[in-house]
């Protein structure tokens, strides 16, 4: 895929197709964008699911989580 500036024309609705190669990409499994509004322009930013696991482990909660039985009564506790 190409990475650039498109000319796209826009019809009585207001409507455009994104380029398929795009979609193909960047939504994958999603049909959602956010689309950002600023002055002057639009900006759209395709909808994904973020894995949070991988920052599981960065996360310091002050004590050892791997008695899971034992962090929760501990935690709740707090």
């Amino acid at each position: 895929m190409i990475y650039g500036i498109e000319r796209k024309k826009v019809d009585k609705q207001g409507r455009f197709v994104l380029p398929s190669d795009w979609r193909a990409v960047e939504l994958k499994e999603s049909k959602e964008v956010f689309v950002i509004k600023g002055k002057g322009y639009l900006k759209i930013v395709p909808r994904k699911k973020v894995d949070l696991t991988k920052f599981f482990d960065r996360a310091d909660l002050g004590m050892n989580i791997e008695d899971w039985d034992e962090f929760e009564r501990r935690f709740y506790e707090l």
